[in-house]
């Protein structure tokens, strides 16, 4: 069973860039299938990006094509989500899941784990 465990959700400018990380332990990272997902009160949780197992696929929701980059380094069992041009829009959050596959996934219930989640927020 894998934990994950996100960082990096911080305040930042319209315009401006941040990094997510989720750091992967308690398994062999290198086997799952992992996503983001994004959540704000009152909504459903939202797909934002994912990336196969092995790097080789991704996959982006249509709001963050072209300014997010999802990526994941399996040496150091970490996921990474690269945000730039960010909007108020964005302000929500941010989850990784992981499940045993070889991806890309874009539906959430497919998730097997989760993390606790870090919170973004976007100003105008």
């Amino acid at each position: 069973q894998v934990q994950l465990v996100e960082s990096g959700g911080a305040l930042a400018q319209a315009g401006g860039s941040l990094r997510l990380s989720c750091a992967a332990s308690g398994g062999t990272f290198s086997v799952y299938a992992m996503g983001w997902f994004r959540q704000t009160p009152g909504k459903a949780r939202e797909f934002v990006a994912a990336i196969s197992r092995g790097a080789y696929n991704t996959v982006y929701a249509d709001s963050v094509k072209g300014r997010f980059t999802i990526s994941r380094d399996n040496t150091k069992n970490t996921l990474y989500l690269q945000m730039n041009s960010l909007k108020p829009d964005d302000t929500a959050v941010y989850y990784c899941a992981a499940r045993g596959g070889i991806g890309p996934y874009i539906i959430d219930i497919r998730y097997s784990y989760w993390g606790q989640g870090t919170q973004v927020t976007v100003s105008s």
